[in-house]
């Protein structure tokens, strides 16, 4: 502490010298006696042109501010419930709203203290003393300042003389850093309270590509970095930054106007400035001849100073301004003030002259009064009062701790120990807001840093009743709350400001080299989901995204189910036609010892009626959900069933070829003709084919798999998991069986043995042939569609069961059911005993014997006995 004090001495030392050798005459500030003394700072005057130190009066933010700590002072003076029997004095000193200059201004305050800390006169360079109070005045505590940069610049002089501060307007973010700035309190919250409302405005519009202005200097750009911090939280990004300093003029903010034109996708212009900035800014887009969408800070606040003359290019703005309530006793006590009669105040004339465009020297002003005019009260006059109430409060309570048994000032507080002051009091406060509105609930402490609590009114600015007015549209408390039919805007079209249109659903970003937040569409696959919002991946086989595009379901499988339309036509023929056989197979039965059952060979039918019958099954086999077990019944089941269907044809078309075959004259009978050796054969034949089907089973074992076509992933097909070309590799034995039997069919076309069976065998197996050789190809060409191949295959077997059952059994059916007379011996040919003779001998054979001549293929054939075949 001693360097520093000893640089503290030499400033002061140096100062006083120069009082001493210049008149301070002319420096003007408020001193009014007490027991205890607080200093208060305020912007009276606004920033100097040039060289200037100060400009014109400050009205709101300055002479209104002052008045209510004065007002307050009075207040508190007067309620025997605070500090009775001391009474509260003021050294009140204008900042001009400039942070060295405030600097120089706050060295009254600690006067008292360096005098304390070396009490012995200090002799200026020519000589004279050095000018001072015998006994300066104690400073308890200091209220203000108004402007970051300003209350910053106290701030750490204060400290080193433990003098508590409490500002009312000052919130910067680096005031709450209670390791540099230990003895400062605050009313207002700081500033990233205010820009995460900004920024949640941004984000409730959408509004995700933004400029930004900020003032230098501590308020605007530790409060635009709070805001550039939420903004990225929010994903909303910042297309250009611009500073507007105190030595700017017009045509630096014509440059920071054409900055900004230089981004026109970011119609949003968010703004961190003071009021004058602010004021400069939007003058310098009217002479641009510009308008944007603007959202400022507290700094510009509910101002009408701040629009004046801009109204046009400010309309439609968004506001913050601390949330605050109008307290009427201070302003009746305002508009009862004159120059007369508020001596106290030395720039009261000067801001009565400012106000009213007159002069005390050369007119009388004392006729005007601020009565006549509409009084708009300073959005932080409630701060000042909370602020100069909560430094009353904490000297009463540390007076009831330290002097509890008298009213006036004891030696504990002489002088007063602004660390404990701080510390155990100030901080610790917490009282009802003197002068809130009877239904507002509001209490004044600070938390632990010192801030206050952040509360914010949000207005809206535009044209309403002939008039432009700000309008309340919302309010801010740890969360936003905005009523969007209270902007004329929202109603209609929301303003955009985006550098690129928002990607779509089904849609990743493809960012700009050089620029963060503008991007190029480009719309993922439809089987791709969306990884983050730059990434599409690919879901995989048998996935397709969910209605988010954030992950992948699986696909249901597609399979012919029983309801299909696909399905029901070919049931209902296969249906019909197991029917149809059914019948056929219990006539049969029932007339199985007729000529007709007999003379077709009972075995051979009933094992071609039950190959038939299987023809028709297999259509129940394809419609069945795929599985292990259906797979394998579709494998074993259908080259099985044709293989049984062509056995027996074969079979039988084999014994007529043979019999009738060009043997020698004289009795011959060919070999393995009987009913045992044709079942024996027809069941080989079949074997064969058991045999292929289980090399088969073994080789590639059956169950199921999900198929997918390239052009429509989104389809999983449920199939079998052999391939068509296995398939119809497995049919080869079924196709030679065909052309075997169609081979004897028409060898023995013309032979009419057993009521003309070969010729209706040939029937069967010429269109055999021409539904298979239409089948094949249909079943290559439909691979692609599963459920016109699946149903292709159902009608073409049950139709190949068709033509067996309707060409090879209508004809023995009708006979036997409608033409019973025909069903008897005389209209077979036995071949149990025959004899083969020329033709023209045929007549003395049969009449030496009972046989029956025919002719097949040029020879004449006679049988005397009655076969069962």
């Amino acid at each position: 502490m001693a360097v520093p004090l000893a640089a503290w001495l030499w400033l002061m030392h140096l100062t006083t010298c120069l009082a001493a050798g210049h008149s301070m005459a002319g420096k003007k500030e408020i001193n009014i006696d007490g027991d205890l003394v607080i200093g208060g700072l305020f912007p009276v005057h606004e920033k100097g042109v040039g060289s200037e130190d100060c400009g014109k009066i400050n009205e709101h933010r300055g002479i209104q501010r002052l008045e209510a700590m004065l007002f307050a002072l009075d207040e508190i003076n007067k309620d025997r419930n605070i500090l009775p029997g001391v009474k509260l004095g003021a050294h009140i000193l204008d900042t001009c709203s400039k942070d060295t200059y405030a600097l120089e201004q706050s060295l009254d305050f600690v006067r008292a203290s360096l005098t304390k800390v070396d009490g012995s006169e200090h002799i200026c360079p020519d000589g004279s003393y050095a000018v001072h109070d015998d006994v300066p005045t104690a400073i308890t505590g200091v209220i203000g300042g108004s402007y970051s940069d300003v209350s910053i610049q106290v701030a750490n002089l204060l400290r080193l003389f433990q003098i508590p501060q409490i500002s009312y307007a000052s919130t910067s973010a680096k005031l709450s850093d209670k390791s540099r700035y230990d003895y400062f309190a605050r009313t207002v919250p700081p500033d990233f309270y205010q820009a995460k409302a900004m920024a949640e405005i941004l984000r409730f519009f959408n509004w995700t590509y933004v400029s930004t202005v900020a003032s230098e200097g501590d308020y605007g750009e530790t409060g635009i970095e709070a805001f550039e911090q939420e903004a990225r939280m929010r994903n909303i990004c910042i297309a250009t930054s611009e500073k507007v300093g105190r030595s700017m003029n017009k045509k630096t903010y014509d440059g920071v106007v054409r900055a900004l034109l230089q981004k026109p996708n970011a119609r949003v212009v968010v703004l961190f400035t003071r009021s004058e900035d602010a004021r400069e800014l939007l003058t310098a887009a009217q002479r641009a001849n510009v308008s944007f969408m603007w959202v400022a800070s507290d700094g510009w606040g509910a101002l009408e100073s701040v629009v004046a003359g801009s109204e046009a290019v400010a309309e439609g703005a968004i506001t913050i301004e601390l949330a605050a309530y109008p307290i009427k006793e201070f302003a009746a006590h305002f508009l009862n003030l004159h120059p007369y009669n508020n001596s106290r105040n030395p720039w009261f004339r000067e801001f009565w002259e400012q106000k009213f465009k007159c002069s005390f020297h050369t007119q009388d002003c004392s006729w005007y009064s601020l009565k006549t005019g509409k009084f708009e009260p300073e959005s932080k006059i409630t701060f000042v009062v909370n602020a100069v109430y909560a430094m009353a409060h904490s000297l009463h309570n540390m007076h009831q701790v330290l002097c509890p048994n008298t009213t006036k000032l004891c030696d504990a507080m002489k002088p007063v120990n602004g660390k404990r002051l701080y510390k155990d009091f100030i901080l610790n406060v917490n009282f009802d807001a003197p002068f809130r509105p009877a239904d507002t609930k509001s209490v004044v402490r600070f938390d632990p840093y010192g801030d206050g609590i952040g509360r914010y009114n949000i207005f809206n600015y535009h044209y309403m009743d002939g008039r432009y007015r700000y309008q309340k549209v919302g309010y801010w408390a740890e969360g936003l709350i905005l009523n969007t039919g209270l902007i004329p805007w929202a109603k209609a079209s929301i303003p955009v400001s985006q550098c690129s249109d928002p990607c779509k659903r089904n849609e990743i970003k493809s960012m700009q080299p050089g620029d963060i937040c503008c991007w190029i569409c480009i719309p993922c696959q439809p089987y791709e989901y969306l990884l983050d919002e730059f990434t599409c991946m690919d879901c995989g086989l048998g996935y397709w995204p969910n209605e988010t595009l954030n992950g992948c379901y699986e696909l249901p499988q597609e399979y012919i189910r029983w309801k299909d339309v696909w399905a029901i036509g070919p049931v209902t023929i296969s249906c019909l036609g197991f029917i149809s056989t059914l019948f056929v197979f219990g006539v049969f039965v029932k007339n199985n010892d007729t000529p007709i059952v007999k003379a077709s060979g009972r075995e051979l039918c009933y094992i071609l009626l039950t190959g038939v019958l299987m023809c028709y099954s297999m259509t129940f086999i394809f419609i069945a959900k795929p599985s292990t077990g259906v797979c394998t019944l579709r494998r074993l089941g259908l080259g099985t069933s044709f293989a049984v269907c062509y056995s027996a044809l074969l079979t039988k078309t084999n014994r007529i070829a043979r019999i009738f075959s060009g043997v020698k004259e004289g009795v011959q009978r060919p070999r393995f003709i009987s009913p045992t050796s044709q079942v024996v054969i027809c069941m080989a034949l079949i074997s064969c084919q058991l045999i292929i089907v289980i090399i088969w089973l073994l080789v590639e074992t059956p169950g199921t798999g999900k198929e997918t076509e390239p052009d429509k992933r989104y389809i999983v097909t449920l199939k079998c998991n052999n391939r068509d070309s296995n398939m119809l590799i497995s049919l080869t034995y079924n196709v030679l069986l065909i052309v075997l039997c169609t081979v004897y069919a028409f060898k023995t076309r013309k032979c009419p043995e057993n009521f003309n069976e070969a010729k209706f065998i040939g029937f069967t197996m010429y269109t055999t042939c021409i539904i298979w050789l239409a089948f094949l190809p249909i079943f290559y060409v439909t691979s692609s569609d599963y459920r016109v191949q699946t149903t292709t295959m159902c009608i073409s077997v049950s139709l190949s069961g068709t033509v067996v059952l309707g060409c090879l059994f209508t004809p023995k059916l009708h006979i036997i059911l409608f033409q019973p007379q025909k069903n008897v011996a005389s209209h077979r040919v036995g071949t149990a005993r025959f004899s083969v003779a020329p033709a023209s001998s045929s007549q003395s054979h049969g009449s030496a014997s009972q046989f029956v001549p025919t002719v097949c293929n040029g020879r004449e054939v006679v049988d005397s006995t009655t076969s069962s075949l």
